[in-house]
């Protein structure tokens, strides 16, 4: 079995943090992807894979969101979970994962958008996403108050993990949010699911959410998903990008 390929050199940074939602970024971005190493938002398998695994089981079906050029899938392979399918709306990072895994057939690689997923409803057991929700929010001015766009960028995309998972399902996502700003979007009702939350990673702590469908939210979780679109922006300092040296700008933003 062929081993993954070396950690990728550090990316090209984006002008503006608004191009990391631009699909033209993400082509121009992984156009050496088929012959560069992964590239990994918020750590790699081993940083989270005590939270992850035991809400796997051999037999599930399994869909990555905005896979990018992260291992991710194909260390799922390697633990034993092989029927994994991953998509991304940049043409060119999925066709160069199919060649750089051409040698796994279970594993399959498919171009879209995670807004409009075109696979029937309860296709999948599992939901995976991994920065693609942060990235999708990095052109947002004020992370308390997100846009009305914003919002319902994000709830596109919840309501078709919800619509696409079977009952008893489960959506995990990781992130350089913490609840203070994510669990308002993942606290909805509509979407029929729970809500659990944990940390990992030393020095920054990177977040675990865990929703399982079919279970219901707290009242403490349904009262913060009510209050998405009137959170008050308390008084900070400004928040400003790290240096370009460590993509690292989604945790200073803190969406």
């Amino acid at each position: 079995m062929a081993s993954p390929p070396a950690p990728a050199s550090a990316p090209c940074l984006p002008e503006q943090n608004l191009d990391y939602c631009k699909v033209q970024y993400w082509d121009q971005r992984y156009k050496d992807a088929a012959v560069s190493g992964p590239y990994e938002w918020f750590g790699d398998f081993a940083s989270f894979r005590a939270l992850l695994e035991p809400e796997l089981r051999p037999e599930d079906r399994i869909l990555v969101l905005g896979c990018g050029n992260s291992a991710l899938s194909y260390e799922l392979f390697l633990r034993g979970f092989p029927n994994v399918t991953s998509v991304d709306y940049s043409s060119v990072v999925v066709n160069a994962m199919q060649v750089c895994h051409a040698h796994v057939p279970s594993l399959r690689w498919e171009t879209m958008d995670a807004r409009a997923l075109s696979f029937p409803s309860g296709s999948f057991d599992v939901v995976l996403e991994k920065g693609t929700l942060d990235a999708l929010l990095a052109g947002e001015p004020d992370p308390w108050t997100v846009s009305s766009e914003g919002v319902h960028a994000v709830d596109q995309v919840l309501s078709e993990v919800s619509r696409i998972l079977v009952p008893g399902g489960r959506f995990i996502s990781m992130t350089s949010a913490g609840p203070h700003f994510r669990t308002r979007h993942y606290a909805q009702s509509r979407y029929g699911w729970s809500l659990r939350h944990a940390t990992y990673g030393s020095g920054f702590h990177f977040h675990f959410y865990l929703m399982h469908k079919g279970r219901e939210l707290s009242v403490t979780q349904l009262a913060l998903g009510a209050k998405i679109l009137s959170c008050p922006s308390p008084p900070a300092s400004p928040c400003f990008l790290q240096d370009s040296d460590h993509e690292d700008f989604l945790n200073a933003i803190q969406l």
